[in-house]
């Protein structure tokens, strides 16, 4: 573990909930990945990022699952598409990501705390 994090710290990322609303194959990316496209609602509205996610989500059976995602880190060109959002994720035991999402349905923006 690295040094302790302070609750500013934590307070200075902003972590929402949001719905898949597009998701497609992106075979540019090096690594096996897909585009998503979240809907975080309100001013938010809808963002773009590129996930490794490809071992346990196809891109037509994402649509509609709600994720978390930080939505203020600055956006990163990822073979030649803006990813503006991280959506989050934790390992498997083999390294592969499975998401981070709400247990039940929440307003789309909701921000973690």
């Amino acid at each position: 573990m690295d040094t302790p994090a302070t609750i500013d710290d934590f307070n200075r990322l902003d972590i929402r909930a949001g719905t898949i609303v597009d998701a497609q194959p992106f075979p540019e990316a090096r690594k096996p990945s897909i585009r998503l496209w979240v809907d975080f609602g309100g001013t938010i509205g809808v963002k773009r990022s590129a996930a490794q996610i490809t071992v346990h989500y196809a891109p037509d059976r994402l649509i509609g699952h709600q994720v978390m995602a930080v939505v203020n880190f600055p956006p990163r060109r990822i073979a030649g598409f803006e990813s503006e959002v991280l959506v989050l994720g934790v390992p498997d035991e083999s390294g592969a990501v499975v998401l981070l999402k709400p247990d039940l349905r929440v307003p789309d923006g909701g921000r973690m705390f």
